[in-house]
């Protein structure tokens, strides 16, 4: 049994490293197809070596472009990859232009597709990510579910129950099998900082710093919060590059009681996450690392898909990124109002194991076509 895992941007690596070792465990063969979407050679370098995944059995360094263009190179990539391979299935994570490229390419030569997590929506379809769930969703064999609103929507979109399965999260089985090691570097030594005296910031997402006016908002936040407690801050090259672009990044650097920094590998950024006294973001994947480790976090976003977050866990979500808003609840969470939260269902470092059982169970005693005639045994 060959299973063909696709990675395209930094969350990916964390998602699928624990299920390569899954698979490898259960015996079956497991591939890495890196797209390259998101691709610096230093920092994904550092992520697989620390995720101690194998280097990729394909690169297929695609890089940047407009939506429609990254696609469209890495489906024309992938393809020859699908045709010389010939897995069992092809696995996809996540909301990447990646995945929905690849889950393309899988279903047209009719390979068996899954999607782990699958079912999350924000519900605006402004933001790409969005589009790319529920197309993958909708043309997935399997569907691996993290949180309880992942089933809610894809039962309301008539998805067949037998496809859907509740298995837990993988991002948080990475979390887990790694805490430890993150929790021995001296990363807080590094930057000065101690536990719980420090705010940690990142902030990417193109409604946020694509604009002069999101940036000079996002300058009064940290502004704000650094009058309070000390902020760390690796800044995203989108971020940076914006600052640069707007004239804004000297005023950022001049602001006191501010620490910029360069993005961090997983287990440092996993250090500083666990330490923080709060984390102020517009990530999808921090909001639910946060969650596990019961660290406050604000997000910055009209949604989210992943509400578990806010209803059990300590995420609270900001809709409009406004200084004097953010300084309130800042203060509310500093001053101990924060909610303590909970570990959702199955967020238990299991999940990957889960996912491969289940696998198993569909593929390995003879693959289907889409006919219904056994293609392998």
């Amino acid at each position: 049994m060959k299973i063909l895992s696709i990675v395209g941007a930094r969350p990916n690596f964390m998602k699928v490293a624990p299920l390569h070792r899954a698979f490898t465990h259960e015996g079956i063969v497991s591939k890495i197809v890196h797209t390259g979407q998101h691709y610096d050679a230093k920092m994904s370098d550092v992520f697989f070596r620390q995720l101690q995944l194998p280097q990729p059995d394909y690169f297929l360094g695609v890089g940047g472009g407009t939506h429609s263009q990254q696609t469209a190179r890495i489906m024309l990539e992938f393809e020859p990859i699908m045709q010389t391979e010939r897995p069992d299935v092809v696995l996809v994570v996540g909301d990447v232009n990646s995945t929905i490229a690849c889950a393309l390419v899988a279903v047209k030569e009719q390979v068996p597709l899954v999607h782990v997590e699958a079912g999350l929506r924000s519900g605006d379809r402004r933001m790409p990510e969005e589009i790319n769930r529920i197309l993958t969703d909708r043309i997935s064999d399997h569907l691996f579910v993290t949180e309880q609103s992942g089933l809610d929507h894809l039962e309301e979109e008539g998805t067949p129950r037998d496809k859907v399965h509740f298995v837990g999260n993988v991002m948080i089985d990475s979390l887990v099998d790694y805490r430890r090691k993150a929790n021995e570097l001296d990363v807080l030594g590094k930057w000065k900082l101690h536990p719980k005296q420090y705010v940690l910031m990142t902030m990417h997402r193109p409604g946020n710093v694509d604009t002069v006016e999101g940036l000079r908002a996002v300058l009064g936040v940290v502004k704000n919060t650094a009058a309070r407690l000390s902020v760390l801050f690796p800044v995203h090259p989108r971020t940076r590059s914006n600052l640069q672009k707007f004239g804004l990044l000297e005023e950022l650097e001049t602001i006191e009681n501010v620490t910029l920094a360069e993005p961090q590998g997983y287990l440092e950024f996993l250090n500083l996450m666990e330490n923080a006294a709060l984390v102020v973001t517009d990530s999808g994947g921090i909001q639910e690392e946060t969650t596990y480790l019961r660290v406050p976090c604000l997000t910055f976003r009209p949604s989210t898909e992943r509400p578990v977050t806010v209803e059990l866990g300590t995420n609270y979500l900001l809709s409009d990124l406004d200084p004097a808003s953010a300084d309130d609840m800042v203060g509310k969470i500093l001053g101990g109002q924060g909610k303590q939260g909970t570990i959702p269902p199955l967020w238990d470092g299991r999940a990957a194991e889960r996912i491969a059982k289940i696998l198993i169970e569909k593929y390995r005693k003879g693959v289907m076509n889409y006919d219904g005639v056994a293609r392998r045994s």
